[in-house]
């Protein structure tokens, strides 16, 4: 390896753990902060508590397991950074419906935690979304869980799924600390653990090491973004992401509606439409009524638009409905038509690898054939 990159090495290392390098001026990182030594990160003080229930930093191997995650945080601090600068487009969200619900503040580092607040986080288990719920559990709170809507990505209907499931648990552990480790790891799992080992308090019981870690990796996260400058991170305000700032209008939707039909209606592109709502599935809007977000200040106007836009797309999107053949594929369809094999797929919200039977019904739209 060159010298010259094992310097580099040398110096992230360093600079990650608070120490200086000692060849004085000949090296300077672009930027260079001051860190804080890993060792006074973890001089954690009491009281501590989450949810304003004690933590007993006392007892040495809790005070262990703090310190320990606490360091593994810090030690992924590109993660902390996006944590803090995407808490500035959602958290006031989270933390309103939170203070609306009288929950505890603390509540919001699960959603931190869970996901890094990435509407599209996704787990190997299949949780998804913020709060990263499992179908069946988004599903049972109250959460729209289909091809078309997914509502785990929803900031709003998922934090109000993760309100009553909080609620729930609550009601049954009576601890929010107890709670919190029966989002992670079930309620049964945790009732039948305190049944079996005889006591109800979260740092006395063992339990599956993910469980074990995750109530002190929402403690870290709330020690960090409690009090970022003293982690070493300092921001100023256009550091941040701006905060999610928009227009709510309603949509009744009578047939399936493109949504480029709705960014232009809201004067923004098709991109922006699915950010600010990335509980939609594919490219349409399904018939039903939907409550839809755009950027802040497109609302006025917004609905004649849409009427005129709508109208105007569908005189000049006369569809067909072709019925399957024997012997059909989606690409033997498309170049009989010919049609882009893509929109072909988006049209009839399949994906390019499914399997069509005679007798089928397909959308087609003629005149969005390819030109030569």
């Amino acid at each position: 390896m060159r010298p010259c990159i094992l310097k580099i090495l040398l110096v992230v290392y360093l600079v990650l753990f608070g120490v200086t390098p000692l060849w004085g001026e000949s090296f300077k990182a672009p930027e260079s902060p001051s860190f804080p030594s890993l060792i006074s990160s973890v001089r954690i003080h009491a009281p501590l508590d989450f949810c304003q229930e004690p933590v007993p930093l006392d007892r040495y191997e809790v005070r262990e397991r703090l310190e320990k995650e606490l360091l593994l945080t810090l030690w992924d601090r590109p993660q902390v950074v996006l944590w803090i600068k995407r808490s500035n487009r959602y958290i006031h969200h989270i933390e309103k419906m939170l203070k609306q619900n009288n929950m505890p503040d603390d509540l919001k580092y699960v959603a931190i935690a869970e996901s890094a607040l990435r509407p599209h986080a996704g787990s190997r288990k299949g949780a998804i979304g913020f709060w990263q719920f499992m179908q069946g559990t988004g599903r049972k709170y109250g959460l729209i869980v289909n091809k078309e809507i997914d509502q785990r990505r929803n900031i709003f209907a998922s934090t109000m799924a993760a309100i009553r499931y909080f609620k729930e648990l609550y009601a049954k552990f009576g601890s929010w600390t107890l709670s919190a480790a029966a989002y992670n790891m079930g309620e049964d799992g945790l009732e039948s653990e305190i049944l079996a080992q005889n006591t109800d308090k979260y740092y006395h019981l063992y339990l599956p090491l993910e469980t074990q870690r995750y109530i002190f990796r929402l403690i870290s996260a709330k020690l960090i973004l409690s009090d970022p400058e003293k982690y070493g991170f300092r921001f100023n305000k256009e550091d941040l992401y701006p905060s999610l700032k928009f227009d709510r209008v309603q949509l009744e939707c009578f047939q399936t509606t493109p949504i480029v039909i709705v960014a232009q209606a809201a004067k923004t592109t098709f991109k922006v439409i699915k950010d600010f709502n990335p509980e939609i599935r594919g490219h349409h809007i399904s018939i039903g009524s939907h409550s839809i977000l755009i950027p802040e200040g497109r609302a006025k106007g917004f609905h004649a638009r849409y009427q005129k836009l709508l109208s105007k797309w569908t005189d000049e999107n006369q569809r067909r409905v072709y019925v399957v053949k024997e012997g059909d594929s989606l690409y033997s369809i498309a170049e009989r038509f010919n049609l882009p094999l893509r929109a072909l797929a988006i049209w009839n919200q399949i994906s390019l690898s499914t399997h069509i039977h005679p007798g089928d019904e397909l959308i087609i739209y003629p005149n969005r054939a390819k030109t030569n």
